[in-house]
């Protein structure tokens, strides 16, 4: 499967990103980091957070290479997560930790399942992990939209 393979079935949508947008997203991406690391929230609030980090880096990721998923199809985070080897050369094996993430935080959204401390541990540090690659990718492949000018 191919970005362009997804947008013909309307899993992605056409998209040109500005730098305004690319920085601010990359903002609130470390504040959400920020926020899962604080002890004082629940393990849930905790994940959520962490588990935020890791879906707007993978927005971003779809940003640069000119699309953004459609959220008027179901399944938007899964698409996003699964195209992070296509935009932003994340390995498999890193894909199939954050699609467990993924479903992890399903079962807490809509069925109300706690979120262990090992799963809110391994979100943190995946969330972490992908935040530093996110900005190293976009510093080299597209410093157009992260340097200062």
């Amino acid at each position: 499967m191919t970005l362009q393979n997804l947008l013909s079935i309307n899993k992605l949508q056409s998209f040109t990103p500005d730098r305004g947008a690319v920085l601010k997203l990359l903002r609130a991406a470390q504040r959400n980091l920020e926020d899962a690391r604080l002890v004082a929230l629940s393990a849930d609030n905790r994940f959520d957070a962490a588990y935020k980090t890791i879906m707007q880096c993978a927005m971003l990721g779809l940003w640069a290479n000119g699309y953004r998923t459609s959220t008027n199809q179901p399944g938007h985070h899964l698409t996003a997560i699964q195209s992070l080897p296509l935009t932003m050369q994340v390995s498999k094996e890193t894909v199939i930790v954050l699609d467990a993430l993924r479903k992890q935080r399903n079962l807490n959204d809509y069925e109300g399942d706690p979120i262990s401390d090992s799963v809110l541990a391994a979100c943190l540090n995946e969330a972490g992990q992908l935040l530093a690659h996110t900005r190293q990718w976009l510093a080299t492949h597209h410093p157009e939209l992260v340097d200062d000018k």
